[in-house]
């Protein structure tokens, strides 16, 4: 899973991968500090080379160099003037992302109907039976419902996670036929997914990682990839943005993060590889209040800065929706979605939790099954 997520180029591991900090460094470092750092630059810029996008695609991905935290201070003081607008420039789309809107006129992001799917095991197991989801530019929906629900299976069964099967329904990404994508295709269709337990990547550094996939969606795109140097220069400024250490640009992916940094890791990859949707599946699991807040702060900030980028964000915890601006709330039970509401939604089941729910589903099912067992008596007679 971890190499279908690399290679769909998003932080969710479908080639979706998927996201803790201080501010960039100081850009006060001298020039001749940069033309000392000048030689490192290029023996990194060989050595990242050695990252090819396809590992993204593999299961076990190989080892590379890590990039030496010396550059920081190079590239700051041979290109602040580019940082400076990069910087700039994300506050003022900041700015204008503000004014935040979701409704029936915005176009259709994902849509699914009528999805059905089990377990790729033995067993078959049907997790999902008729899931019906519209999410459009621009909105959070927030799916909540108690462990076993079949939330996080929908969120996987979306990117491709060869764990599921899919036994009936369709599911459209921007028009595109989901189903009939690899992974890695659904996130260069601009799918992103963010896991629950994050894996580590012994070896590779996130900045080397990041670059990789990055790159490999602009070779999709058929644009000219970025090198070391360019690259860095793009994701200090997301940095900045959400207030990460620069010290997470070198260290292996995950590798000895708290569950805390694993999570804003997370979102750091979301900032950098801009999906049109990003499925979050549960990253509120196993945070402390601190870490909860900070997370919740960099997905704030993260949608801010493009008001048509649409969420999905899965949890049981319905106080984590307080400090989300969720536009949707969904409830999933028995691999359905049985109820849809707004913020009042979670701020009910936060007060009484899901029985009442799931009563009212029950009710409103017997009623139907009465109604349609009626039916058919009545054309058995006509007939």
């Amino acid at each position: 899973m971890l190499g279908s997520a690399m290679a769909a180029g998003s932080a969710f591991t479908v080639g979706l991968w998927q996201p803790a900090g201080l501010s960039p460094v100081a850009a006060d470092a001298s020039a001749s500090a940069a033309r000392r750092l000048r030689g490192q630059v290029e023996t990194s810029r060989r050595s990242v080379g050695t990252v090819e996008p396809s590992i993204a695609s593999q299961q076990s991905p190989s080892s590379v160099s890590m990039f030496a935290v010396a550059l920081a201070a190079g590239l700051a003081a041979a290109r602040p003037s580019k940082l400076q607008r990069s910087r700039a420039g994300a506050r003022k789309h900041r700015a204008v992302a503000t004014i935040m809107s979701a409704t029936t006129d915005a176009s259709v992001v994902l849509e699914v109907r009528d999805v059905q799917a089990c377990s790729a095991d033995d067993e078959q197991k049907q997790i999902l039976k008729g899931v019906n989801l519209t999410i459009r530019e621009g909105e959070v929906h927030a799916l909540m419902g108690t462990n076993g629900s079949g939330k996080s299976t929908l969120a996987r069964v979306l990117t491709g996670d060869s764990g599921y099967e899919v036994t009936g329904g369709t599911a459209t990404l921007g028009g595109k036929d989901l189903f009939d994508l690899e992974p890695h295709e659904r996130s260069l269709a601009g799918l992103f997914m963010a896991f629950q337990s994050p894996p580590a990547v012994g070896g590779v550094s996130n900045l080397d990682f990041m670059r990789a996939i990055y790159n490999s969606q602009r070779k999709a795109r058929g644009e000219p990839e970025l090198d070391v140097i360019e690259f860095y220069g793009l994701v200090t400024a997301k940095l900045e943005e959400l207030k990460i250490s620069t010290e997470f640009l070198n260290r292996s992916v995950n590798e000895g993060f708290s569950g805390g940094e694993r999570k804003r890791n997370e979102m750091l990859q979301m900032s950098v590889l801009e999906p049109s949707l990003a499925i979050l599946d549960e990253i509120d699991s196993g945070l402390d209040i601190d870490a909860l807040k900070d997370v919740a702060d960099a997905i704030y900030r993260v949608r801010n800065a493009d008001n048509k980028r649409s969420l999905l964000v899965v949890t049981h915890f319905e106080r984590f929706l307080k400090y989300i601006d969720a536009d949707h709330v969904h409830v999933m039970h028995k691999g359905r979605i049985i109820k849809s509401g707004g913020k009042e939604l979670a701020n009910r089941l936060d007060a009484e939790g899901y029985d009442w729910v799931f009563k009212e589903a029950a009710e409103t099912e017997a009623a139907e099954k009465e109604a349609a067992e009626k039916e058919a008596a009545e054309a058995s007679q006509t007939a």
